[in-house]
């Protein structure tokens, strides 16, 4: 995200336990809610985990969601069916036990896949994610690579017409016209989100227009992992510290 509102490195303040009183939350995954894997399928989400948000959703009357760049398929599948799920960067929405709300995948991301694919090839370490919607090039088991990755996406981004959307070690093409951001602005307009403080946590940089309507919203971003610049006006140093203020919540703590 390149936004001239992004603060110097800041150092931040840990959030206090609350911010959680009244909050819509909304939750990033990968390196939020559980470390980051070496592979796309390598994470793990245990019982501790799911009771924990289980729990605090209903504190919170339901006001809690996951805003993640996996696809909904995949987040249900990893055991989130029960909770309001914003899946690919917010392309898609579902309520516990409905229909996904998203678009149909576009002969483009075929087409993206297949480069991907054709690239991969031969580069262990190199690993095509394919989406319900989008695709992914991951490159954190063959850095090397990175440069070649960035440069293969960006001119596939640009003859096909999708959004380049960068990670930590990867690159992901999908369709335009949404982000973790317009997620929060379309939960915050539903039920049971509507009424609440929006509250984002997340560690990466494609959480950062969630940070952003957070704020505007009257609320506020958590910034997970190592100080950058960003527009989370608070931090947690890693995963582990994310369950602890999460479990503050469910107690009720200050």
């Amino acid at each position: 995200m390149s936004d001239s509102r992004l603060s110097p490195v800041p150092d931040l303040p840990p959030p206090p336990p609350r911010l959680l009183t009244g909050a819509a939350l909304f939750l990033d995954f990968d390196g939020t809610l559980a470390p980051i894997a070496d592979t796309p399928d390598g994470v793990e989400v245990d019982d501790d985990l799911l009771a924990l948000l289980g729990r605090l959703r209903d504190r919170l009357d339901g006001r809690l969601a996951i805003v993640s760049g996996r696809s909904v398929a995949t987040l249900r599948d990893f055991g989130f069916g029960q909770f309001l799920l914003a899946g690919t960067h917010g392309l898609e929405l579902a309520e516990p036990g409905r229909p996904i709300e998203a678009p149909a995948r576009l002969p483009a991301i075929n087409e993206a896949e297949a480069a991907f694919q054709t690239f991969a090839s031969g580069k262990p370490g190199v690993l095509v994610e394919r989406k319900t919607i989008s695709v992914g090039l991951h490159f954190r088991g063959a850095p090397q690579w990175g440069r070649q990755a960035g440069d293969l996406a960006a001119g596939l981004a640009d003859r096909l017409d999708l959004a380049l959307q960068p990670g930590k070690m990867l690159y992901e093409l999908r369709p335009g016209g949404a982000d973790k951001g317009s997620a929060v602005r379309a939960l915050m307009r539903r039920a049971p989100m509507a009424g609440g403080t929006p509250l984002f946590i997340g560690d990466d940089v494609t959480d950062e227009e969630g940070f952003a309507v957070a704020r505007d919203l009257g609320g506020a971003g958590i910034l997970v992992g190592v100080p950058r610049a960003t527009l989370a006006a608070f931090s947690l140093e890693q995963v582990a510290a994310v369950r602890h203020y999460l479990a503050q919540g469910v107690a009720g703590t200050d």
